[in-house]
Protein backbone atom coordinates (compact mmCIF):
# COMPACT_ATOMS: atom_id res chain seq x y z
CA UNK A 1 0.00 0.00 0.00
CA UNK A 2 2.63 2.38 1.09
CA UNK A 3 4.42 1.54 -2.38
CA UNK A 4 1.20 2.42 -4.33
CA UNK A 5 0.77 5.85 -2.41
CA UNK A 6 4.32 6.59 -3.68
CA UNK A 7 4.79 5.81 -7.01
CA UNK A 8 0.64 7.69 -7.75
CA UNK A 9 2.84 11.05 -6.04
CA UNK A 10 4.32 13.30 -8.80
CA UNK A 11 7.38 15.70 -8.28
CA UNK A 12 7.40 19.17 -9.86
CA UNK A 13 10.05 19.69 -10.89
CA UNK A 14 10.26 23.19 -12.17
CA UNK A 15 11.20 25.52 -9.21
CA UNK A 16 14.95 26.72 -9.93
CA UNK A 17 16.59 27.31 -6.56
CA UNK A 18 13.63 27.63 -4.19
CA UNK A 19 15.41 26.63 -1.07
CA UNK A 20 17.30 29.92 -1.76
CA UNK A 21 14.86 31.96 -3.46
CA UNK A 22 11.58 30.57 -1.43
CA UNK A 23 10.64 34.03 -0.04
CA UNK A 24 10.97 35.75 -3.18
CA UNK A 25 8.42 33.33 -4.96
CA UNK A 26 5.98 33.58 -2.59
CA UNK A 27 6.45 36.92 -2.15
CA UNK A 28 6.06 37.84 -5.98
CA UNK A 29 3.38 34.90 -6.76
CA UNK A 30 1.21 36.20 -3.81
CA UNK A 31 1.55 39.86 -5.23
CA UNK A 32 0.63 38.89 -8.74
CA UNK A 33 -2.59 37.04 -7.18
CA UNK A 34 -4.04 39.53 -5.17
CA UNK A 35 -3.45 41.71 -8.04
CA UNK A 36 -5.12 39.20 -10.52
CA UNK A 37 -8.38 38.70 -8.04
CA UNK A 38 -8.48 43.03 -7.53
CA UNK A 39 -8.43 43.90 -11.02
CA UNK A 40 -10.38 41.39 -12.58
CA UNK A 41 -13.30 41.37 -10.08
CA UNK A 42 -13.31 45.54 -10.03
CA UNK A 43 -14.14 45.26 -13.97
CA UNK A 44 -16.69 42.66 -13.20
CA UNK A 45 -18.43 44.59 -10.60
CA UNK A 46 -18.48 47.36 -12.53
CA UNK A 47 -20.30 46.14 -15.56
CA UNK A 48 -22.76 43.95 -12.97
CA UNK A 49 -23.88 47.20 -11.00
CA UNK A 50 -24.06 49.57 -13.97
CA UNK A 51 -27.00 48.91 -16.16
CA UNK A 52 -25.70 51.23 -18.99
CA UNK A 53 -23.74 48.28 -19.36
CA UNK A 54 -25.67 45.45 -19.43
CA UNK A 55 -25.28 45.26 -22.92
CA UNK A 56 -23.76 41.65 -25.16
CA UNK A 57 -19.75 43.15 -25.55
CA UNK A 58 -19.61 43.86 -21.35
CA UNK A 59 -21.46 40.75 -20.99
CA UNK A 60 -18.71 39.13 -22.67
CA UNK A 61 -15.85 40.88 -21.28
CA UNK A 62 -17.18 40.03 -17.62
CA UNK A 63 -17.34 36.32 -18.54
CA UNK A 64 -13.47 36.80 -19.80
CA UNK A 65 -12.53 38.31 -16.56
CA UNK A 66 -14.44 35.67 -13.95
CA UNK A 67 -13.11 33.07 -16.43
CA UNK A 68 -9.11 34.91 -15.47
CA UNK A 69 -10.03 34.80 -12.08
CA UNK A 70 -11.37 31.16 -12.06
CA UNK A 71 -7.86 30.19 -13.97
CA UNK A 72 -6.16 32.16 -11.09
CA UNK A 73 -7.51 30.17 -8.54
CA UNK A 74 -7.14 26.97 -9.84
CA UNK A 75 -3.30 27.65 -10.27
CA UNK A 76 -2.56 30.05 -7.50
CA UNK A 77 -3.21 28.26 -4.18
CA UNK A 78 -1.56 25.26 -4.94
CA UNK A 79 1.63 26.82 -6.46
CA UNK A 80 1.81 29.24 -3.34
CA UNK A 81 1.43 26.00 -1.10
CA UNK A 82 4.27 24.54 -3.75
CA UNK A 83 6.67 27.11 -2.79
CA UNK A 84 6.17 27.00 1.07
CA UNK A 85 6.46 22.91 1.40
CA UNK A 86 9.80 21.25 1.49
CA UNK A 87 8.65 19.10 -1.59
CA UNK A 88 6.80 19.80 -4.51
CA UNK A 89 4.58 17.15 -5.34
CA UNK A 90 0.80 15.95 -6.07
CA UNK A 91 -0.98 13.11 -6.54
CA UNK A 92 -1.52 11.50 -10.14
CA UNK A 93 -5.09 11.66 -10.07
CA UNK A 94 -4.88 15.52 -8.67
CA UNK A 95 -2.72 16.29 -11.38
CA UNK A 96 -5.33 15.44 -13.68
CA UNK A 97 -8.09 17.28 -12.39
CA UNK A 98 -5.34 20.74 -12.40
CA UNK A 99 -4.69 19.29 -16.45
CA UNK A 100 -8.28 19.43 -16.62
CA UNK A 101 -9.60 22.82 -15.11
CA UNK A 102 -6.46 24.21 -16.52
CA UNK A 103 -7.09 23.38 -20.11
CA UNK A 104 -10.97 23.71 -19.68
CA UNK A 105 -10.80 27.07 -18.61
CA UNK A 106 -8.08 27.88 -21.36
CA UNK A 107 -10.15 26.71 -24.07
CA UNK A 108 -12.91 28.52 -23.00
CA UNK A 109 -11.20 31.99 -22.78
CA UNK A 110 -10.73 30.77 -26.89
CA UNK A 111 -14.52 30.66 -27.14
CA UNK A 112 -15.09 33.56 -25.05
CA UNK A 113 -12.56 35.15 -27.26
CA UNK A 114 -14.77 34.25 -30.58
CA UNK A 115 -18.18 34.86 -29.14
CA UNK A 116 -16.67 38.81 -28.93
CA UNK A 117 -15.66 38.74 -32.62
CA UNK A 118 -18.68 37.54 -33.42
CA UNK A 119 -20.54 40.28 -31.67
CA UNK A 120 -18.25 42.84 -33.03
CA UNK A 121 -18.63 41.86 -36.61
CA UNK A 122 -22.48 41.44 -36.11
CA UNK A 123 -22.31 45.25 -34.63
CA UNK A 124 -19.92 46.52 -37.38
CA UNK A 125 -21.03 44.65 -40.19
CA UNK A 126 -24.81 44.26 -39.57
CA UNK A 127 -25.76 46.89 -37.12
CA UNK A 128 -29.60 46.41 -38.45
CA UNK A 129 -30.02 42.65 -37.25
CA UNK A 130 -27.79 43.33 -34.26
CA UNK A 131 -30.57 43.38 -31.78
CA UNK A 132 -31.94 39.93 -33.20
CA UNK A 133 -28.90 38.35 -33.71
CA UNK A 134 -27.43 39.68 -30.31
CA UNK A 135 -30.33 38.55 -28.08
CA UNK A 136 -30.44 37.72 -24.76
CA UNK A 137 -30.80 34.08 -25.27
CA UNK A 138 -28.36 33.87 -27.84
CA UNK A 139 -25.91 35.33 -25.74
CA UNK A 140 -26.65 33.08 -22.86
CA UNK A 141 -26.30 30.49 -24.73
CA UNK A 142 -23.13 31.31 -26.25
CA UNK A 143 -21.76 31.59 -22.58
CA UNK A 144 -22.59 28.46 -21.39
CA UNK A 145 -21.10 26.76 -25.17
CA UNK A 146 -17.93 28.71 -24.29
CA UNK A 147 -17.51 26.87 -20.76
CA UNK A 148 -19.43 23.34 -21.26
CA UNK A 149 -18.39 22.41 -24.15
CA UNK A 150 -14.54 22.19 -23.51
CA UNK A 151 -15.58 20.43 -20.24
CA UNK A 152 -17.17 17.76 -22.24
CA UNK A 153 -14.46 17.40 -24.46
CA UNK A 154 -11.73 17.49 -21.77
CA UNK A 155 -13.86 15.08 -19.74
CA UNK A 156 -14.31 12.11 -22.34
CA UNK A 157 -10.38 12.54 -23.22
CA UNK A 158 -9.68 11.92 -19.64
CA UNK A 159 -12.24 9.80 -18.69
CA UNK A 160 -10.33 7.20 -21.48
CA UNK A 161 -6.95 8.06 -20.13
CA UNK A 162 -8.37 6.68 -16.57
CA UNK A 163 -10.63 4.11 -18.03
CA UNK A 164 -7.42 1.78 -19.98
CA UNK A 165 -5.49 3.03 -16.85
CA UNK A 166 -2.89 4.88 -17.99
CA UNK A 167 -0.64 6.16 -15.58
CA UNK A 168 2.96 7.30 -15.80
CA UNK A 169 6.07 5.76 -15.79
CA UNK A 170 8.06 8.96 -15.16
CA UNK A 171 7.44 10.55 -12.29
CA UNK A 172 8.96 14.07 -12.20
CA UNK A 173 7.37 17.11 -14.36
CA UNK A 174 9.38 19.36 -15.67
CA UNK A 175 6.60 22.00 -14.63
CA UNK A 176 4.93 24.07 -11.63
CA UNK A 177 1.94 22.80 -12.54
CA UNK A 178 0.49 19.99 -14.21
CA UNK A 179 0.06 21.12 -18.05
CA UNK A 180 1.00 19.73 -21.16
CA UNK A 181 3.80 18.18 -19.82
CA UNK A 182 1.81 15.27 -18.10
CA UNK A 183 1.59 13.71 -21.71
CA UNK A 184 4.97 13.04 -21.83
CA UNK A 185 5.01 10.80 -18.34
CA UNK A 186 2.19 8.34 -19.08
CA UNK A 187 3.31 5.02 -19.99
CA UNK A 188 1.16 4.11 -23.33
CA UNK A 189 0.45 6.81 -25.91
CA UNK A 190 -2.21 5.33 -27.50
CA UNK A 191 -2.98 6.68 -31.31
CA UNK A 192 -6.69 6.20 -30.53
CA UNK A 193 -5.90 9.06 -27.62
CA UNK A 194 -3.87 11.08 -29.28
CA UNK A 195 -5.94 11.24 -32.14
CA UNK A 196 -8.97 12.32 -29.75
CA UNK A 197 -6.55 15.17 -28.09
CA UNK A 198 -5.78 16.47 -31.75
CA UNK A 199 -9.70 16.35 -32.03
CA UNK A 200 -10.22 18.32 -29.39
CA UNK A 201 -7.43 21.26 -30.32
CA UNK A 202 -8.89 21.41 -33.35
CA UNK A 203 -12.76 22.17 -32.01
CA UNK A 204 -11.79 24.58 -29.24
CA UNK A 205 -8.39 26.02 -30.52
CA UNK A 206 -8.26 26.04 -34.35
CA UNK A 207 -11.89 26.40 -35.51
CA UNK A 208 -12.09 29.36 -33.71
CA UNK A 209 -9.15 30.93 -34.47
CA UNK A 210 -10.32 30.73 -38.19
CA UNK A 211 -13.62 32.33 -37.35
CA UNK A 212 -12.03 35.13 -35.32
CA UNK A 213 -9.14 35.58 -38.47
CA UNK A 214 -12.62 34.95 -40.53
CA UNK A 215 -14.79 38.16 -38.62
CA UNK A 216 -11.74 40.29 -38.50
CA UNK A 217 -11.24 40.65 -41.70
CA UNK A 218 -14.81 41.54 -42.33
CA UNK A 219 -14.44 44.30 -40.13
CA UNK A 220 -11.35 45.44 -41.69
CA UNK A 221 -13.19 45.33 -45.20
CA UNK A 222 -16.35 47.32 -43.76
CA UNK A 223 -14.41 49.91 -41.90
CA UNK A 224 -11.98 50.46 -44.73
CA UNK A 225 -15.16 51.23 -46.93
CA UNK A 226 -16.94 53.32 -44.49
CA UNK A 227 -17.29 56.23 -42.86
CA UNK A 228 -14.15 57.55 -39.97
CA UNK A 229 -16.92 57.34 -37.58
CA UNK A 230 -17.01 53.85 -38.34
CA UNK A 231 -13.67 53.23 -38.35
CA UNK A 232 -13.24 54.94 -35.13
CA UNK A 233 -15.44 52.70 -33.42
CA UNK A 234 -14.34 49.41 -35.45
CA UNK A 235 -10.86 50.49 -33.46
CA UNK A 236 -12.16 51.46 -30.21
CA UNK A 237 -14.25 48.06 -29.52
CA UNK A 238 -11.82 45.66 -31.95
CA UNK A 239 -8.43 47.01 -30.93
CA UNK A 240 -8.57 45.67 -26.88
CA UNK A 241 -9.95 42.30 -28.07
CA UNK A 242 -7.08 41.57 -31.03
CA UNK A 243 -4.54 42.86 -28.25
CA UNK A 244 -5.92 40.03 -25.53
CA UNK A 245 -6.07 37.33 -28.51
CA UNK A 246 -2.80 38.04 -29.93
CA UNK A 247 -1.27 37.90 -25.94
CA UNK A 248 -3.27 34.78 -25.43
CA UNK A 249 -2.61 33.02 -28.66
CA UNK A 250 1.36 33.69 -28.45
CA UNK A 251 1.15 32.13 -24.69
CA UNK A 252 -0.48 29.03 -25.60
CA UNK A 253 1.47 28.53 -28.16
CA UNK A 254 4.81 28.67 -25.88
CA UNK A 255 2.53 26.54 -23.65
CA UNK A 256 2.41 23.91 -26.70
CA UNK A 257 5.78 24.12 -27.98
CA UNK A 258 7.42 23.65 -24.35
CA UNK A 259 4.70 21.17 -23.21
CA UNK A 260 5.59 18.66 -25.59
CA UNK A 261 9.46 19.17 -25.89
CA UNK A 262 10.21 20.48 -22.52
CA UNK A 263 12.88 18.27 -22.03
CA UNK A 264 14.47 20.22 -24.97
CA UNK A 265 14.57 23.50 -23.24
CA UNK A 266 16.25 24.71 -20.61
CA UNK A 267 14.51 24.95 -16.97
CA UNK A 268 15.18 28.71 -16.42
CA UNK A 269 13.30 29.29 -19.94
CA UNK A 270 10.84 26.92 -19.33
CA UNK A 271 10.06 28.29 -16.12
CA UNK A 272 9.72 31.75 -17.45
CA UNK A 273 7.40 30.95 -19.82
CA UNK A 274 5.30 29.15 -17.55
CA UNK A 275 5.12 32.35 -15.02
CA UNK A 276 4.36 34.50 -18.33
CA UNK A 277 1.45 32.17 -18.95
CA UNK A 278 -0.51 32.32 -15.51
CA UNK A 279 0.30 36.01 -14.93
CA UNK A 280 0.59 38.21 -18.20
CA UNK A 281 -3.13 37.00 -19.19
CA UNK A 282 -5.02 37.13 -16.40
CA UNK A 283 -3.14 40.57 -15.47
CA UNK A 284 -3.80 41.73 -19.08
CA UNK A 285 -7.01 41.66 -19.91
CA UNK A 286 -8.64 43.88 -17.19
CA UNK A 287 -5.93 46.58 -17.98
CA UNK A 288 -6.35 46.21 -21.17
CA UNK A 289 -10.16 46.42 -20.71
CA UNK A 290 -10.04 48.63 -18.11
CA UNK A 291 -7.64 51.15 -20.05
CA UNK A 292 -8.61 50.87 -23.56
CA UNK A 293 -12.80 50.15 -23.61
CA UNK A 294 -13.73 54.22 -22.86
CA UNK A 295 -17.08 53.39 -21.21
CA UNK A 296 -15.30 50.71 -18.63
CA UNK A 297 -12.35 53.49 -18.34
CA UNK A 298 -15.18 56.34 -17.76
CA UNK A 299 -16.40 54.64 -14.85
CA UNK A 300 -13.34 53.48 -13.07
CA UNK A 301 -12.21 56.76 -13.03
CA UNK A 302 -15.74 57.54 -11.42
CA UNK A 303 -15.33 54.58 -8.83
CA UNK A 304 -12.06 55.62 -8.01
CA UNK A 305 -13.02 59.10 -7.23
CA UNK A 306 -16.30 58.76 -5.14
CA UNK A 307 -13.75 56.65 -3.14
CA UNK A 308 -11.38 58.95 -2.64
CA UNK A 309 -14.45 61.54 -1.57
CA UNK A 310 -15.86 59.05 0.31
CA UNK A 311 -11.99 58.50 2.29
CA UNK A 312 -11.83 62.42 2.94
Amino acid sequence: MELEFNVSLITLDGFIEIEKYRCLYFLIVFTVFILILFCNCTIIFIIVVQKSLHEPMYIFIAALLTNSVMFSIAVYPKLLVDILSKRQIITYYACLLQYVVYYCLGASEFLLLTAMSFDRYVSICKPLQYQSLMSKRRVTVMLMLSWLWPLFQLTVAISGKVIINQRPCSFTLEGIFCDSALQLLLCKKLEELAVLDTLILVNVVVLPSLFILFTYIRILKISYRSSKEIRSKAAQTCLPHLLVLVNFSCLSSFDVIIGFFGSGYPKTLHLTVMLQIIIYQPLFNPIIYGLKMKEISKHLHLLKTSSFFSVL
